[in-house]
């Protein structure tokens, strides 16, 4: 009975450490400018914070991205420059989680980008 409870206890810690794994340690981490076209709050039981940035003509040039609720100066500045041209620093996680966000790329801060980007 105790070799049960421990592998029980063993497998939690195990899939504890690969949550905080891919919540903490980030996969790639880089600036993605462009065009805000989309920022929303969606979903039916987890709400989302979701964009999408326009870095170019055609669907090809389109970047999705989330932000966490607990971001709320990110989320504020987005609602704002909704439409402009927008430079984002973001990470990117191991994989995504639906509780956060439906893509794996998220935005830790945003600037309005006053350049050119050459498509407008």
């Amino acid at each position: 009975m105790k070799y049960i409870i421990r592998g029980i206890i063993g497998i939690v810690l195990l899939i504890a450490a690969i949550f905080a794994f891919n919540y903490y340690a980030t996969y790639s981490d880089g600036y993605r400018a462009g065009k805000l076209i989309k920022f929303s709050h969606k979903g039916v039981i987890i709400k989302t914070w979701e964009g999408q940035l326009s870095q170019g003509v055609g669907g090809d040039q389109l970047w999705n991205f989330s932000v966490q609720d607990d971001d709320k100066e990110v989320i504020e500045k987005l609602i704002e420059l909704q439409g402009q041209n927008v430079k984002i620093k973001y990470i990117e996680r191991f994989w995504k989680m639906s509780w956060f966000g439906d893509t794996k790329h998220f935005a830790k801060e945003v600037t309005k980008n006053s350049g050119n980007l050459g498509f407008e």
